[in-house]
Protein backbone atom coordinates (compact mmCIF):
# COMPACT_ATOMS: atom_id res chain seq x y z
CA UNK A 1 0.00 0.00 0.00
CA UNK A 2 1.58 3.56 -1.13
CA UNK A 3 2.72 5.62 2.00
CA UNK A 4 0.00 8.24 2.62
CA UNK A 5 0.26 11.84 1.38
CA UNK A 6 -0.02 14.47 3.84
CA UNK A 7 -1.42 18.09 2.89
CA UNK A 8 -1.36 21.16 5.56
CA UNK A 9 -5.04 21.83 3.47
CA UNK A 10 -7.94 19.38 4.09
CA UNK A 11 -9.51 20.02 0.64
CA UNK A 12 -7.74 21.68 -2.65
CA UNK A 13 -11.04 24.26 -1.64
CA UNK A 14 -9.08 25.34 0.89
CA UNK A 15 -5.67 25.95 -0.68
CA UNK A 16 -5.15 29.51 -1.65
CA UNK A 17 -2.37 28.70 -4.28
CA UNK A 18 -4.45 26.13 -5.40
CA UNK A 19 -7.14 28.23 -6.05
CA UNK A 20 -5.37 31.17 -6.98
CA UNK A 21 -3.50 28.45 -9.88
CA UNK A 22 -6.74 27.15 -10.82
CA UNK A 23 -8.44 30.88 -11.28
CA UNK A 24 -4.93 32.27 -13.22
CA UNK A 25 -5.63 29.51 -15.34
CA UNK A 26 -9.00 30.26 -16.24
CA UNK A 27 -9.26 34.13 -16.59
CA UNK A 28 -5.93 33.39 -19.13
CA UNK A 29 -8.01 31.18 -21.00
CA UNK A 30 -10.48 33.51 -21.54
CA UNK A 31 -7.18 36.38 -22.19
CA UNK A 32 -6.68 34.12 -24.90
CA UNK A 33 -9.15 34.04 -26.85
CA UNK A 34 -9.70 38.10 -27.43
CA UNK A 35 -5.65 38.28 -27.27
CA UNK A 36 -5.35 35.61 -29.98
CA UNK A 37 -7.07 37.30 -33.03
CA UNK A 38 -4.62 40.06 -32.65
CA UNK A 39 -1.48 38.64 -32.83
CA UNK A 40 -0.69 38.75 -28.81
CA UNK A 41 0.41 36.73 -26.26
CA UNK A 42 -0.63 37.91 -22.84
CA UNK A 43 2.84 38.48 -22.31
CA UNK A 44 3.24 40.67 -25.32
CA UNK A 45 -0.21 42.37 -23.93
CA UNK A 46 1.23 43.18 -20.30
CA UNK A 47 4.78 44.14 -21.74
CA UNK A 48 2.87 46.57 -24.07
CA UNK A 49 0.41 47.53 -21.42
CA UNK A 50 3.34 48.51 -19.26
CA UNK A 51 4.96 50.70 -21.93
CA UNK A 52 1.57 52.46 -22.68
CA UNK A 53 1.07 53.58 -19.16
CA UNK A 54 5.32 54.46 -18.77
CA UNK A 55 4.76 56.44 -21.83
CA UNK A 56 2.19 58.85 -20.48
CA UNK A 57 4.85 60.33 -17.74
CA UNK A 58 8.19 60.06 -20.21
CA UNK A 59 9.45 59.64 -23.26
CA UNK A 60 12.47 57.55 -22.61
CA UNK A 61 10.86 54.37 -21.31
CA UNK A 62 13.46 51.57 -20.95
CA UNK A 63 13.50 47.96 -20.87
CA UNK A 64 14.40 47.51 -16.89
CA UNK A 65 11.52 50.61 -16.72
CA UNK A 66 8.90 47.91 -18.74
CA UNK A 67 10.63 45.02 -16.60
CA UNK A 68 10.20 46.45 -13.16
CA UNK A 69 6.22 48.01 -13.90
CA UNK A 70 5.58 44.40 -14.76
CA UNK A 71 7.28 42.21 -11.94
CA UNK A 72 8.54 40.66 -14.91
CA UNK A 73 11.79 38.99 -15.35
CA UNK A 74 14.70 41.03 -17.23
CA UNK A 75 15.87 38.68 -19.79
CA UNK A 76 12.28 37.44 -20.39
CA UNK A 77 11.50 41.09 -21.32
CA UNK A 78 14.57 41.68 -23.82
CA UNK A 79 12.93 38.51 -25.71
CA UNK A 80 9.62 39.42 -25.64
CA UNK A 81 10.32 43.05 -26.64
CA UNK A 82 12.72 41.55 -29.69
CA UNK A 83 9.26 39.71 -30.75
CA UNK A 84 7.37 42.64 -30.39
CA UNK A 85 10.08 44.98 -32.41
CA UNK A 86 9.63 41.95 -34.97
CA UNK A 87 5.90 42.64 -35.01
CA UNK A 88 6.52 46.09 -35.83
CA UNK A 89 4.62 47.51 -32.36
CA UNK A 90 7.55 49.13 -30.70
CA UNK A 91 10.79 50.49 -31.41
CA UNK A 92 13.67 50.18 -29.99
CA UNK A 93 16.60 53.22 -30.47
CA UNK A 94 19.67 54.07 -28.34
CA UNK A 95 19.06 56.32 -24.86
CA UNK A 96 20.15 59.43 -25.26
CA UNK A 97 22.12 59.97 -21.63
CA UNK A 98 22.57 55.77 -20.84
CA UNK A 99 24.52 54.40 -23.80
CA UNK A 100 23.95 50.74 -21.93
CA UNK A 101 20.05 51.41 -21.98
CA UNK A 102 17.41 51.42 -25.00
CA UNK A 103 14.44 53.88 -25.14
CA UNK A 104 11.32 51.56 -25.91
CA UNK A 105 8.38 53.45 -27.56
CA UNK A 106 5.26 52.26 -29.44
CA UNK A 107 4.64 52.41 -33.04
CA UNK A 108 1.97 53.43 -34.98
CA UNK A 109 0.42 49.67 -35.24
CA UNK A 110 1.67 49.13 -31.52
CA UNK A 111 -0.83 51.72 -30.16
CA UNK A 112 -3.12 50.51 -32.54
CA UNK A 113 -3.29 47.34 -31.10
CA UNK A 114 -2.88 48.10 -27.32
CA UNK A 115 -5.87 50.03 -27.62
CA UNK A 116 -7.82 47.49 -29.12
CA UNK A 117 -6.06 44.86 -26.55
CA UNK A 118 -7.04 46.46 -23.73
CA UNK A 119 -10.37 47.38 -24.72
CA UNK A 120 -10.69 43.38 -25.00
CA UNK A 121 -9.13 42.80 -22.12
CA UNK A 122 -11.17 45.10 -20.29
CA UNK A 123 -14.21 44.11 -21.29
CA UNK A 124 -13.04 40.31 -20.60
CA UNK A 125 -12.08 40.79 -16.87
CA UNK A 126 -15.58 42.72 -16.49
CA UNK A 127 -17.16 39.98 -17.60
CA UNK A 128 -14.74 37.39 -15.58
CA UNK A 129 -14.79 38.74 -12.36
CA UNK A 130 -18.54 40.30 -12.63
CA UNK A 131 -19.97 37.26 -10.20
CA UNK A 132 -18.28 39.59 -7.38
CA UNK A 133 -20.11 42.85 -7.83
CA UNK A 134 -19.61 45.19 -4.71
CA UNK A 135 -16.60 42.72 -3.76
CA UNK A 136 -14.31 43.48 -6.74
CA UNK A 137 -13.08 46.92 -4.87
CA UNK A 138 -11.44 44.40 -2.13
CA UNK A 139 -10.39 41.47 -4.47
CA UNK A 140 -8.38 43.99 -5.62
CA UNK A 141 -7.28 45.58 -2.93
CA UNK A 142 -6.14 42.24 -1.44
CA UNK A 143 -4.43 41.17 -4.89
CA UNK A 144 -2.36 44.61 -4.62
CA UNK A 145 -1.55 43.99 -1.22
CA UNK A 146 -0.01 40.45 -1.81
CA UNK A 147 1.37 41.64 -5.06
CA UNK A 148 3.49 44.08 -2.84
CA UNK A 149 4.02 42.45 0.10
CA UNK A 150 5.57 39.74 -1.97
CA UNK A 151 6.94 41.32 -5.13
CA UNK A 152 10.56 41.72 -3.86
CA UNK A 153 10.84 37.70 -3.59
Amino acid sequence: MPKEINFHFKSPKDSPGYLLGQLTMLWQRRLKKVLDPLDLTQTQFVLLAALGWLSKKSNAVTQVDIANQSNADRMMVSKVLRTLEDKGFITRQEHETDTRAKTIRLTNAGETVLQKAIMEVENADLDFFSTLDENLSSFNSNMAKLIEINKTE
